[in-house]
């Protein structure tokens, strides 16, 4: 018997992480609690072994110890920073005013419940018996949403997890996953979140190939929309970024196949064009007109080689900010337009996938070699 999948579905996409909106002053049933932890229960657990403990505070003293050791393992720091950028119009106030408000407040929710499991990692860095705890918890957070509670992912009381355990009489070795704060909703109007589209984070086959149509198991084809993407995070900020990201002669540094380029328009903006200089052993050298299609200092430098509307190959940089540094996001798409690769094709048709596959290859190399290279700059730059 199948669910109602848009049922199912507003739930998946409306649980989020509650903290400004948690009701601190209506109580939470224990029974409903324990509700949520019955089915959260039904989840997977590693060789089947029952090993998951929930322990639930609802002390208001211990609440407020435990909110203690919270601020003190990095809460204080969060209720700083969102001070800090308030009013900035920083695309990271809103996540760190949520965080501080959390923060500040933590003792003032009617329940904390916080996930373990016995055992201990070993230090491999491979999945252990307490991975099993994730899914778990999850399905927790489910389970409250769908009875009118709000939680909050939180793991930064394990910045303290020495004093967590002693505070809470946890013995030795059991683990301490993670805190979620437990209260009624201030309303339930939960929308779903701006997310990228599962096609820009999703590889197939090989790390960071990307296809924009799907194949179904075959071999991607040219007019598949095969492309690639690379990405590194960097101890710099995006301001220190930008000026080496959009530099157009940057890549020829770094790569074997770019050569070089020159602006034919006075000003970047959308619309503007450049000449870039190429030279392959497979495919000779060459110049192609490349027009800016997206233009947003500090964020966004996209471009399209050859025809705006039917590009060879649409290229793509993106910064994103993160707390504590800077992520570069650098992608590529072949076609839909023709060119060097596609005259390849039509010479060998019976090769199109491997032709496909080791220019999907190619360009990764030269394109992990190009976002390190910027990282390395911008990180030498900053210090």
């Amino acid at each position: 018997m199948s669910f109602p999948v848009e049922e199912t579905d507003r739930l998946l996409s409306t649980t989020r992480s509650v903290r400004r909106r948690l009701d601190l002053e209506r109580p939470v049933p224990e029974e409903l609690i324990l509700d949520c932890i019955d089915l959260a229960e039904q989840a997977p657990t590693g060789g089947n072994q029952p090993s998951r403990r929930w322990l639930v505070i609802r002390d208001p003293k211990v609440k407020a110890q435990l909110a203690d050791l919270y601020r003190e393992a990095g809460g204080s720091w969060l209720s700083e920073r969102a001070s800090a950028l308030d009013g900035s119009g920083d695309p990271r106030e809103r996540a760190a005013r949520s965080g501080g408000h959390l923060a500040d407040h933590l003792h003032e929710v009617p329940a904390l419940v916080l996930v373990t499991i016995y055992g201990e990692h070993d230090g491999s860095g491979r999945p252990g018996l307490f991975d099993s705890v994730l899914q778990a918890a999850w399905s927790f957070c489910l389970a409250a949403r769908s009875r009118g509670l709000g939680t909050a992912w939180t793991t930064l009381h394990l910045g303290a997890a020495d004093k967590v355990a002693d505070l809470l009489e946890i013995p030795d070795r059991v683990t301490q996953v993670v805190l979620l704060p437990v209260a009624y909703t201030i309303g339930d109007d939960f929308l779903i979140v701006d997310r990228r589209p599962a096609r820009d984070i999703t590889w197939f086959d090989k790390w960071g190939r990307t296809l924009q149509s799907p194949v179904d198991g075959r071999s991607p084809l040219f007019a598949d929309g095969a492309g690639v993407t690379v990405e590194v995070d960097i101890d710099a900020k995006a301001a220190g970024i930008w000026p080496i990201a959009a530099d157009i002669n940057l890549p020829a540094r770094f790569s074997d196949e770019f050569q070089g380029a020159e602006w034919i328009d006075d000003e970047p903006a959308v619309g503007a064009r450049f000449m870039g200089r190429n030279r392959r052993d497979d495919l000779g050298e060459w110049e192609i007109t490349c027009t800016l299609v997206d233009y947003e200092p500090e964020r966004v430098f996209a471009w399209h080689a050859g025809d705006v509307d039917s590009p060879a190959a649409q290229w793509r940089f993106e910064i994103e900010p993160l707390l504590g540094g800077t992520r570069l996001r650098f992608s590529m798409v072949l076609g839909p337009g023709p060119s060097g690769l596609t005259a390849l094709i039509e010479a060998m048709p019976e090769k199109e996938a491997a032709i496909i596959a080791n220019r999907q290859k190619g360009q990764a190399a030269n394109m992990r070699r190009t976002i390190e290279g910027i990282r390395d700059l911008a990180e030498t730059q900053t210090t």
